[in-house]
């Protein structure tokens, strides 16, 4: 990088302030339409010293993705503990005998999209389960519950009721998986990040702020890892 230019992408928009970003190794600005262009070049100037070590770091994490990939013997985690992708004579995929089987003689684009077929089947089965359990806990009715590919989300709630859980969820431990289901269903009767939300999820989480840290731990491990 240049010591005097830091090149980024501008996006204009009907907004007030200017906001900087790292997306997928490059810098993007955001700024008002009619904002000169020589303000914009001095705002991202001021802020190099933290371009340059979020870039270092964003860097990292895509040179961690590229090389990412899973072949038969890899260890995959499923809810917090490690088990082997497995060759498994037949045309059977799923997760039994503490491995994750597959048939034999599958490229590595395969094994890893069958791996995410296996870990999407195994969270439809155990997160809602497990919501079941925990609803009935907290006395809460959620209208149905869903495994989504959201990539920045562990959960969400919709208006009508509907808990929805990315099928990434199904790597983290228990704690962790407990954290996101009563996170998700105290928003049953709080749709929002309230004082009271965050009671109903202290008094069945009391180290609900533990385990958050834990969980950001897992996805900026999950970030250098190509799930996608």
């Amino acid at each position: 990088m240049d010591d005097n230019i830091i090149e980024y992408d501008l996006v204009r928009s009907k907004r007030k302030t200017t906001a900087l970003y790292i997306r997928d190794g490059r810098v993007e600005v955001r700024a008002p339409l009619k904002l000169p262009k020589s303000i914009i070049d001095r705002f991202v100037m001021s802020k190099q010293k933290w371009i340059e070590e979020k870039l270092a770091i964003t860097n990292e994490v895509l040179a961690q993705r590229e090389s990412f990939a899973l072949d038969y013997g890899s260890q995959i985690t499923y809810r917090g503990r490690q088990y082997p992708i497995a060759a498994k004579e037949g045309n059977r995929i799923g997760f039994g005998d503490d491995s994750f089987y597959m048939p034999p003689e599958l490229p590595p684009e395969s094994i890893k999209r069958i791996c995410i077929e296996i870990y999407r089947l195994l969270a439809r089965r155990d997160l809602t389960n497990r919501t079941i359990e925990i609803a009935e806990i907290m006395s809460a009715n959620p209208s149905s519950v869903k495994i989504t590919n959201a990539r920045t989300q562990w959960g969400s709630c919709t208006s009508k009721g509907s808990i929805n859980y990315s099928w990434r969820l199904i790597i983290a431990d228990d704690e962790l998986i407990d954290y996101i289901i009563v996170h998700e269903l105290a928003h049953l009767t709080e749709m929002n990040h309230s004082e009271r939300f965050w009671d109903i999820v202290q008094r069945h989480v009391p180290d609900y702020s533990e385990r958050r840290t834990r969980l950001n731990a897992l996805q900026h491990k999950l970030a250098g890892e190509d799930w996608n």
